[in-house]
């Protein structure tokens, strides 16, 4: 160690020192006035340039040493040390921590440094007089999006709760939000609480789970901890709802008492108990039953419930249902859908790309064409508004653009065959729909599909993302026609099959467009055509005007059309015919 002067503009920054992002202007100014006044009264740290030169480097001090060059010191006097193993980074945190406080963002890059150097957190938080928590803490921001940190180092920071919240985030999920909740020049605050709320997710937390680790293994649970949780309680959590809930379910299944069953849970978290059912709240009996559920937590509740006796008649043996050692009782259990809600939303999207690209491309017959129109405004996600009767449920449609491809510039309806199949086309793939949202077509959009051939356009659904959908038994029967053996764990099975269906083609039996016979029968008994009472219409009225109900042409081709104001010509009436046959 040794005290020499020299000129500051010699001296060179530390690349590794601990503060990155700029001091506060005041504590400048202030640190400032005292060195013109005293000079400077702690001498910077510096050490030999490693590069072979004869400057030096300064390892504590950087802020004395801008504000001497300001005041226009020609010389100051600076503590010559060796080279720490480190570089000098523990020792420049913690001399810059002792002067004027790092923010956070600082903090945890030097920190991370440190980690890279081979300190550990409990010897960091030991050097800083931190506790051990802070350090892990600070190094939670190392999840957090660049452009974020960036902006924190500002000093415009969110609080523990939001920064927990973004830094459990995915990196692709905070830049969406960040991108919608950056600041502008108009307003460089951030709203950090509206971008906590864009990011939160619902967390399942280990303690509330009643199964253990292999179900957890199984359905691909990882755990995230929470550092920001007390530290005598179990801050495991996952935001892989679907995941828990569906382990949950089958260690209830797995779970049940001689007489359980499991059920769902109502509107307000109560129990759905069988028909007849009557809920015990005292001391359960040996008789009673018990029904598991799932409360809105995730958590897994039972409550004891009584079925009422039954009489029947007495068997061969005189034994009755009442007797005691009869139990004809029998409540079955509710097992887990094949296919889950998240798994039906992406059936409806895979079946509206097939049905779309089958509409663009597939050969159609002009008559089939002119079905499917037909079919489109059957559609339960069609609005139209002809004055006639108001049948609108969502509003106008604005699907005006087809039709005006039929006009010529002066207003005339003029096309040819191409130009009509383009039109209808384009009309059917912005009608026709199968999500499962109020744009769903309902059946006639799986009919439209079935007639075209769109199952030969459905996409490959044996990805990850499709089958982490599909229940233990619906995984299972995917591997009925294929090399593919099921395995002890779900999440094995699953990625056999996405293996194996890389470069092959999968299409789950669920998404196929042949619709369920009874509810196209349902669909056609619910629009058949009732017949029109015979009404004493006054002659000369017009039926459109009042109550009167149009009778729908269902039917009626051999019947020549009923004749207002006059009687049409013989040739008009064979040209109607000839049109409805």
């Amino acid at each position: 160690m040794e005290l020499k002067f020299v000129d500051p503009r010699a001296l060179k920054d530390n690349p590794d020192k601990a503060r990155r992002s700029k001091s506060n202007p005041q504590s400048d100014a202030l640190l400032l006035a005292t060195i013109k006044a005293v000079g400077i009264v702690q001498p910077p740290v510096v050490a030999p340039a490693t590069d072979g030169g004869n400057g030096y480097v300064i390892d504590a001090g950087h802020r004395r040493v801008k504000q001497a060059i300001v005041a226009g010191l020609e010389e100051i006097a600076v503590l010559v040390i060796d080279r720490a193993e480190d570089g000098g980074a523990m020792r420049s945190l913690a001399e810059t921590l002792a002067h004027e406080q790092l923010n956070p963002v600082d903090q945890w890059r030097a920190i991370e440094r440190l980690v890279a150097l081979g300190w550990t957190e409990e010897a960091i938080a030991m050097a800083l007089s931190l506790p051990v928590r802070q350090i892990r803490k600070l190094r939670l921001l190392a999840t957090v999006l660049p452009s974020m940190l960036d902006h924190m180092a500002k000093g415009d920071m969110p609080n523990e709760g939001q920064l927990r919240t973004i830094a459990s985030a995915s990196l692709e999920e905070q830049r969406q939000v960040w991108k919608a909740h950056k600041p502008s020049k108009a307003d460089p605050q951030v709203s950090w609480w509206s971008v906590a709320q864009g990011l939160t997710r619902t967390r399942m937390y280990a303690r509330d789970a009643s199964f253990g680790e292999d179900l957890a293994q199984a359905y691909g649970i990882a755990w995230v901890e929470d550092l920001f949780a007390p530290a005598d309680e179990d801050s495991r959590y996952t935001t892989d709802v679907e995941a828990f809930l569906g382990a949950q379910q089958e260690w209830m299944t797995n779970n049940l008492p001689k007489k359980g069953v499991v059920v769902e849970a109502g509107q307000w978290g109560e129990p759905k108990l069988p028909p007849k059912a009557e809920r015990v709240y005292g001391k359960p009996g040996k008789s009673d039953h018990t029904a598991m559920y799932l409360d809105r937590e995730g958590k897994v509740q039972s409550v004891a419930f009584r079925m009422p006796e039954t009489k029947k008649p007495k068997g061969k043996n005189g034994a009755s249902a009442g007797d005691p050692g009869v139990d004809d009782t029998t409540i079955v259990a509710k097992s887990r859908p094949d296919v889950t809600r998240k798994g039906i939303d992406m059936i409806g999207d895979l079946r509206t790309y097939a049905l779309h690209e089958a509409l663009s491309r597939a050969p159609i017959e002009d008559d089939t064409l002119m079905a499917l129109l037909m079919l489109a405004f059957a559609g339960q996600n069609v609005t139209v508004a002809s004055g006639a009767r108001d049948i609108s449920h969502y509003g106008s449609a604005g699907l005006g653009e087809h039709a005006a491809r039929l006009f010529d510039q002066d207003g005339k309806l003029v096309f040819d065959m191409d130009t009509l199949r383009v039109a209808v086309r384009s009309l059917l793939i912005d009608v026709l729909s199968c999500r499962q949202n109020r744009s769903d077509s309902g059946v006639v959009a799986r009919v439209a599909g079935d007639a075209i051939g769109a199952d030969n356009f459905l996409p490959n659904m044996g990805t990850e993302e499709f089958l982490s959908c599909l229940s233990r038994p619906a995984l299972e029967a995917s591997c009925a026609d294929t090399s593919v053996l099921p395995r002890q764990k779900v999440k094995d099975t699953r990625t056999a099959l996405v293996e194996h269906f890389r470069e092959g083609h999968f299409v789950h039996p669920s998404a196929l467009f042949a619709p369920d016979q009874a509810k196209l029968v349902s669909w056609l008994k619910k629009h058949e055509a009732a017949e029109q009472p015979d009404d004493d219409t006054p002659a000369g009225q017009d039926e459109l005007e009042g109550d009167a109900t149009i009778e729908p042409a269902h039917g009626d081709v051999d019947q020549a059309p009923s004749v207002h104001d006059g009687a049409r010509d013989d040739d008009n009436v064979e040209g109607f015919r000839e049109a409805a046959e």
